[in-house]
This record gives structure tokens, C-alpha cells and sequence, in this order.
């Protein structure tokens, strides 16, 4: 487990070991996650699936970042058909954590077969499209529809719980309690399945008692191959009605032919005419539906992933900076400062708490100051020891940071270098900074003077031309003497 705050890996104690942040309510909130992603494996060993889901959505309610239950939500929401919401979970899961993360493979697993993903995408078309027929009433043809998901995809459960409803609705209470089974073997303790399969078990008892009474009335016995059913009481018929009753069967059969058999035969001949329109309708209607179906899963998963990588890397940008300002403090702490300014260097403040702000200001502007301080005191140091181009390192660092720093003894003494090592150019550009400046003393200025003077009256030793160089060649002191005296300052 790992500080919120700062990163850093956590002990057993209730505080940050390195930023001594309160973690308690951290550990407890991740603890309830791990809880719940506990009891829902223990519902998946006894197949009650949709317990589980509820709690994994509790898991992850409490810590979106747990990874073993948002990828087991997926592979629950797969085995009980909802490819779709499974490979959204996924999804998530891997822009959560996108190393050693399950996810890639089962997404991999997925995407990859094409056969499967389309067998996928038809059973969700299909189950969409009997969901309309029940809405608009036509019960028979989201029959049709549901029938061929299940046979593409058996353990969808909701198809099957559909299509239990519907033959309920119908009377046909044992084909509805096939339904449910084949539900229960998937999610064993379903409320919904459950529910029906109770509702059937108590129709199909009540049927049950009807049918025995009427199996009282009759008798049934075997002659032969053959199975003999007669009323229970024998009634023994004269000859003139066994020819009435004839003439009367042959009456009833032929009105039976032409009043129910052939109208039939005609009304059987315009359904499969309508349904064969029915379904080119269904085809075209569909599609256009289910493209704009995916568009918007599409773009709500596009939405999500951005999401959470917005927020990912926003979070490990603020961990960074806070690393380098506790770094920084320690090696201020301990005066090194050089150390201080490299940690805090290109770190944005903005990631910083109003209390963090003023560390980072003291710290910075301090170790600023001293690193300075320190480069000027050597530089000036390296000057008098005439290791001049030691000294001209340290104050091009300087300069580069204050060119005014120290009233001007920065630049005063950088042209001076320049002008021991004979390089008019460099010499002479910083003389005239000295000499322009609003902070650099009087005696500085006047030094910086002289030595332009005398560079502009032996160009050629310095290596000036005849362009370089304003200033009137009035002095002539040597600019040596001068700044031997000027290091004493």
C-alpha cells in the first residue's frame, strides 16, 4: 500500500513514514474495498453471480483502483452475457493501470477473434430488437428474436429471463421454467429467476391438480401397441346412433375443412408473406440503430479513459513535486544548497498548498542566495589566484542569474578577467556594463573608464578593430594596476 499524498510505500503505523500524513482513513477505506472484493469471490464459488456484481460496484465505490475487482465485474458481466459492460470494465481497468495488468489479456482475447466479437455484436443487435417487439406488442416475433440469441449465446441471462416472461405471459409455464433453469445454472441465486421460477412451481401445481381430476373421468388401459382412453362410465350406443353419430362426424368434418383448415392454410401463407417483410424491415431498422449504439459506447469509453488519465497525470506530476521540495528541504537542512536549487530547478509551484508555497519561496530564495554567494566568493578567490579562466566560469553563472548582483562586483570583476587573458571584446562589453550601471560604485566606474581607454589606445594587443571602442582615449593608466587594487575590495 502506497501514501496518497506522497508515494511512498506505508508500514503498519497509522502515519506517511515519509510525509507522517494521517493514512488511517486510507487504510480503512481501502480495507472495506478489499472487504467487499472478498465476499464477492466468495459468491462467485456458489455461482451467485449478480450478488457479487453488487458487491464489486461497493469495491470499487470505495477505491476505484482496485484492480482485481473491477476485472472480476468484467469477467461476471462476460459469463453472464453482457460483453458489452465486460469490455467497458476492462477498458477502464487498463487505463487505470496499464502495466501487469489481466485486462490487456482478456480484451486481447476478445478483440482478436473476429468470429466471436461478431457472434457478439448480433446477439446484442438481436436482443435490442426483441426488447422493441415488446414494447410495440408483437410478442411472437420477440419469441423468434430471443430464441435465436440463446442460441448464440446460452448464457445471456437476461434473454433468458425474457423469454420465460413471454411464455409465462402465454400459459406455457413449463417451457418458461426451462428457461429459468438454464438462467439459474449461470447466476444460481438470481432475485428475478427466482421470483419466476416461483411463480411457474405454483401455476404448474395448480395445473397439476386439474389434470388428475380429469384423468378420474376417464380409462385408460392397452390393447395391444395401442392406448385405449374411454370415459369411466360406459355408455352403450344403439345401432341407429352409431349412424347418426357418423353422419354427424362426417357433417362436423367437412364444415371443419372448409371453416378452420383452409382459411388457415390462406392465413398461414400471409403470416410467413408478413414476416418475411417484417424481418427485411427489421434488417434495415436495425442497423442504423445499432450504429449509433456503438458510436455512443465509443465515445463514452474515449470520454472515460481521458478521464482518468487526465487525473492519473495530473496526480503524478503534484507526487513529483512534492518529492523535489522534500528534497530540497533536507539538503537545506543541511546547508547544501547547491543541491537545493538543482531539486527545486523547473519544479512548478502551482502543484503547490499555500503552506508548501512558502517552503518552497524560503528554500529557494535562500539556497539562490548562498549558491551565489558561494560561486562569487571563489570566483573572486580564482581572480586573485590568476586562474582567470576558473573565475570567468563562476561569474557567467552569475551574471547569467543577476548581472547587478553585488553592486556590479560580478560584471566588474568578469571584465577584468577578460582583460588579464587579453580578450579586448568580452573586456570591453563588460567595462561598458560597468560603467552604464545605476548600482556600480563611482571608483568602479572610473576604473572601468581607464581600462577602456587603454584597450581603445592598443587595439591591436587587445585584438580590437577600429569599430569597437566609443569611448575617448583620455586614460592611460595600466588597467592592470587597477584592478589588482579593485580585488582587495
Amino acid at each position: 500500500m502506497f501514501c496518497y499524498y506522497c508515494g511512498a510505500r506505508l508500514d503498519s503505523t497509522d502515519s506517511c513514514p515519509q510525509c507522517e500524513a494521517d493514512v488511517r482513513m486510507m487504510k480503512k477505506i481501502q480495507a472495506v474495498s478489499n472487504y467487499m472484493y472478498n465476499e464477492a469471490l466468495v459468491k462467485v464459488n456458489v455461482r451467485d453471480l449478480s450478488g457479487a456484481a453488487e458487491d464489486l460496484k461497493t469495491s470499487l465505490r470505495y477505491n476505484k483502483m482496485n484492480m482485481n475487482a473491477r476485472n472480476l465485474l468484467g469477467l461476471i458481466y462476460f459469463e453472464m452475457g453482457e460483453s458489452v459492460n465486460a469490455v467497458s470494465e476492462w477498458v477502464i481497468s487498463k487505463s487505470l493501470i496499464p502495466d501487469n495488468n489481466p485486462a490487456s489479456k482478456y480484451l486481447s482475447t476478445v478483440q482478436n477473434n473476429n468470429t466471436h466479437l461478431e457472434t457478439l455484436n448480433q446477439t446484442i443487435k438481436k436482443f435490442n430488437q426483441a426488447l422493441l417487439y415488446c414494447q410495440q406488442g408483437n410478442y411472437d416475433l420477440a419469441v423468434i428474436q430471443l430464441k435465436k440469441v440463446l442460441s448464440m449465446n446460452p448464457k445471456l441471462v437476461k434473454a433468458n429471463q425474457v423469454l420465460a416472461l413471454l411464455y409465462m405471459k402465454d400459459g406455457r409455464y413449463d417451457q418458461a421454467k426451462k428457461c429459468l433453469k438454464n438462467a439459474g445454472r449461470v447466476d444460481a441465486n438470481n432475485v428475478k429467476t427466482l421470483t419466476y421460477l416461483k411463480e411457474c412451481n405454483e401455476q404448474l401445481k395448480t395445473s397439476g391438480k386439474n389434470k388428475k381430476q380429469e384423468e378420474k373421468e376417464t380409462v385408460t388401459y392397452e390393447s395391444g401397441n395401442d392406448v385405449i382412453i374411454r370415459p369411466s362410465r360406459f355408455k352403450d350406443n344403439t345401432a341407429v346412433m352409431s349412424v347418426v353419430n357418423l353422419l354427424v362426424g362426417a357433417a362436423i368434418g367437412i364444415a371443419v375443412v372448409c371453416f378452420l383448415v383452409i382459411p388457415g392454410v390462406r392465413q398461414s401463407a400471409k403470416n410467413d408473406a408478413n414476416s418475411a417483410v417484417v424481418k427485411a424491415n427489421e434488417t434495415i431498422s436495425t442497423r442504423e440503430q445499432d450504429i449509433k449504439s456503438l458510436e455512443s459506447q465509443i465515445k463514452s469509453l474515449e470520454g472515460q479513459v481521458e478521464k482518468a488519465n487526465t487525473a492519473s497525470s495530473s496526480a503524478d506530476d503534484k507526487v513529483s513535486a512534492y518529492e523535489s521540495l522534500l528534497k530540497a528541504y533536507v539538503a537545506y537542512s543541511d546547508k547544501d544548497y547547491e543541491t537545493a536549487g538543482e531539486e527545486l530547478d523547473g519544479v512548478k509551484s502551482d502543484y503547490f498548498s499555500d503552506d508548501a508555497k512558502e517552503i518552497y519561496d524560503q528554500v529557494f530564495g535562500e539556497a539562490k542566495d548562498a549558491l551565489l554567494g558561494d560561486k562569487y566568493v571563489s570566483a573572486v578567490r580564482d581572480y586573485t589566484n590568476k586562474k582567470y579562466d576558473e573565475a570567468i566560469t563562476q561569474l557567467l553563472e552569475i551574471v547569467g542569474t543577476d548581472e547587478t548582483y553585488k553592486d556590479g562586483k560580478a560584471a566588474y570583476y568578469l571584465a577584468h578577467c577578460y582583460y588579464q587573458q587579453k580578450d579586448g571584446t568580452n573586456a570591453m562589453k563588460w567595462f561598458k556594463k560597468v560603467s552604464e550601471s545605476d548600482v556600480s560604485s563611482r571608483s568602479d566606474k572610473s576604473s572601468a573608464d581607464r581600462c577602456i581607454s587603454f584597450m581603445e589606445s592598443h587595439k591591436d594587443e587587445y585584438g580590437l578593430n577600429d569599430s569597437q571602442g566609443t569611448t575617448d582615449q583620455t586614460g592611460t593608466d595600466n588597467g592592470t594596476d587597477t584592478s589588482g587594487n579593485q580585488t582587495n575590495e
